[in-house]
């Protein structure tokens, strides 16, 4: 590990809570199908009630007391439920949320990066103050990552950390300087050393594409997770003729040269892809790798679709202490994300 103040934990480490946000308006992510996203909300909270605690954004006090009332009427673990009341707009929390670390005295700190809604969509000022709201609410320190005096642009689901030292990210997103664009100018080595600086990794495995119908433009948290220290379960796509085989294919060649902080070989399982889920003839990333890691449990999005038993028994022999469960996010998906994009875990 090189000298950094601080380190980023991974996610099968211990949180203090999760973070959601309830879906309040239809003019964004859920149009057509709101009502039916939030009952399948409803079911994602509970699951994460039974494990830990879940703080929930919620809106205003009506919106508060709507949702108090569905998670009540579903049998949640209100003891485990925190509602905050807070008006943001984008519900996906692993973005526009704090990425936490610890310091060198193992205090949580919480990592304020700049959200510009993935340089592809209305960029609300609300959203990018989440992580000062959290870090008002569980009364943890802010810090601000700057890079050559500006404010660095980075979201949660970009990477994926093995609290070793040892991080993953794909050159799709953080090194478009066309479409999306995060922090212009940018090369690996600039985003390598906010790394190092900002979370102490030491080890960066770059990977290439992420798959199609990601709004983010190549998020890894929809393909690749790391399970433990030293293996990842990244989705491969069996049919040639599908436009996600080359990409996928491109990272699991790409991981069977990759080494760990430790210069050991990185393990990696291979998980199924759901079969096409579209809108309006749009695809939609629908992808099972989406998981969210609770203390207890690892909530799996699934699709309706012959391989979700494949993909839960996988994983479920990969989280042995832990209890593998499907949550539909047939719903979800529609807003172009799933589980994980929707959570953060907090310390």
């Amino acid at each position: 590990m090189i000298n950094s103040c601080y380190r980023i934990p991974a996610e099968f480490e211990h949180h203090q809570a999760i973070v959601v946000m309830f879906p309040h308006s239809d003019k964004e992510d859920f149009a057509p199908k709101l009502t039916a996203v939030q009952y399948e909300f409803v079911e994602f909270i509970k699951r994460i009630s039974f494990a830990e605690k879940c703080i929930v954004i919620v809106k205003d006090s009506q919106h508060k007391d709507i949702v108090n009332q569905l998670l009540t009427d579903a049998n949640a673990d209100m003891q485990n439920i925190d509602l905050l009341e807070y008006t943001a707009y984008r519900v996906w929390m692993r973005d526009s949320g704090p990425i936490p670390v610890y310091d060198v005295e193992n205090n949580p700190i919480y990592m304020d990066f700049n959200f510009n809604a993935w340089a592809n969509y209305h960029p609300y000022p609300e959203d990018d103050k989440m992580p000062q709201i959290l870090a008002q609410h569980l009364n943890r320190k802010t810090v601000q990552p700057l890079y050559n005096g500006k404010r660095v642009t980075l979201e949660g689901g970009a990477i994926d950390i093995n609290g070793c030292g040892t991080l993953l990210c794909t050159e799709e997103c953080l090194m478009d300087d066309k479409d999306q664009v995060r922090n212009q100018g940018f090369t690996k080595k600039d985003y390598e050393n906010v790394f190092a600086q900002y979370f102490g990794i030491d080890n960066v495995i770059w990977l290439g594409r992420g798959i199609t119908g990601d709004d983010t433009h190549g998020h890894v948290d929809d393909f690749c997770r790391f399970v433990n220290r030293d293996t990842v379960v990244v989705c491969k796509e069996d049919n040639p003729l599908d436009i996600n085989y080359s990409a996928m294919q491109d990272n699991i060649e790409r991981l069977e040269k990759a080494k760990l902080e430790d210069g050991t070989p990185i393990k990696y399982v291979t998980l199924p892809m759901p079969k096409p889920v579209y809108y309006k003839g749009s695809r939609l990333p629908a992808s099972y790798a989406n998981f969210l890691i609770t203390n207890k449990s690892v909530l799996v999005p699934i699709y309706q679709d012959s391989n979700d038993r494949k993909a839960l028994d996988i994983l479920a022999g990969l989280f042995p202490e832990r209890e593998v469960i499907g949550v539909s996010a047939v719903n979800i998906v529609w807003g172009r994300g799933s589980l994980h994009c929707l959570s953060h875990e907090l310390y």
